[in-house]
């Protein structure tokens, strides 16, 4: 067999550094911190590549979309109310600049839990293996019979666990996301999946009352999203429900007329998951619109991003 030769190099084209097309120009570049700074000078020291672009895309999103009075509606799993981001929510309700919300069925659950005892998330490690996982009486019966009691008043599953949280003397229900956003007639809505939450295995559960009440606010959810044109989509946490439920909602209305564009949609996780990149980032927005994908930590992230859009609306004023 002959022998090889290593290629020359002696014959390579070149071309000058200076007229070649760069994805980085330190005109992107980030500033360093002075101590002392505001909230919005920080932002504006941030780089403009990568997430620090998308930072600032999806906070403009969010700030056209108030300014234009359109859906600002943040889908979210259980996760974000056990790293205490519930004040941060509910002062967005407050605001305006959440005009719907909706949840998986661990929401409520911890949300409950919050308000009845000012304490949440069980170690699941500890007590599984001898069976207490998930067997909390309070939490069981208040939340069946909420449910219960909404199904036979047509309610939608939030609605009525939120009327039951605002009538209760529970200590802590200032703190409740639900129970704020009844208060403030602000949509929320829940998303079950039978056998994924501890109130399905307890004795009060009603099978009927928990299909018919979910099943309504998927149609209640589906309303809000067919008048989400020219609003965002937020996903907060939720790697397989909320992206399937918004999924649903979206063909759901378009098939009745709604065309649901031009759309901004973002997934905000410490991990991207297949099911919110294909499900709320790409599908819903192509070509009708931009999803964006920002990685971070719930009680890190979510807060900045909300800061964000507060001072851009609200801070200019006192400039």
């Amino acid at each position: 067999m002959k022998k090889i030769k290593p290629l020359e190099l002696t014959g390579i084209t070149t071309y000058s550094l200076k007229d070649r097309p760069s994805k980085v120009s330190i005109r992107d570049f980030g500033r360093p911190w002075q101590a002392g700074g505001s909230l919005r000078e920080f932002a504006a020291r941030l780089p403009h590549i990568l997430a620090g672009t998308t930072l600032r895309e999806v906070v403009g999103a969010w700030v056209r979309a108030k300014g234009e009075g359109r859906q600002v509606l943040l889908g979210m799993g259980a996760h974000p109310l056990k790293v205490g981001l519930s004040p941060v929510i509910i002062d967005l309700l407050r605001r305006g600049l959440v005009t719907g919300v909706a949840m998986n069925g661990a929401g409520i659950i911890h949300d409950a839990e919050i308000a009845m005892a000012g304490k949440t998330s069980e170690d699941v490690d500890e007590v599984l293996g001898c069976g207490r996982f998930g067997m909390a009486q309070e939490t069981g019966e208040f939340l069946n019979q909420a449910i219960s009691w909404g199904a036979g008043q047509n309610l939608g599953l939030g609605e009525a666990v939120g009327r039951r949280l605002l009538e209760s003397d529970f200590p802590y229900k200032d703190l409740s996301l639900v129970a704020a956003a009844a208060e403030l007639a602000v949509p929320l809505t829940v998303h079950v999946a039978v056998g994924t939450d501890i109130i399905h295995l307890h004795p009060s559960v009603d099978p009927e009352a928990l299909g018919a009440a979910t099943h309504l606010d998927f149609r209640l959810f589906s309303a809000l999203v067919s008048r989400l044109a020219g609003g965002l989509y937020i996903n907060l946490g939720s790697a397989v429900i909320m992206p399937e439920v918004f999924l649903k909602a979206v063909t759901l209305a378009r098939n009745l007329g709604h065309k649901v564009e031009p759309l901004t949609t973002v997934n905000l996780d410490f991990v991207q998951h297949y099911r919110p990149l294909t499900n709320v980032v790409r599908r819903p927005t192509a070509g009708v619109g931009q999803g964006y994908a920002l990685t971070g930590h719930h009680e890190l992230l979510f807060p900045l991003l909300a800061a964000l859009v507060v001072e851009e609306l609200e801070g200019s004023h006192a400039h």
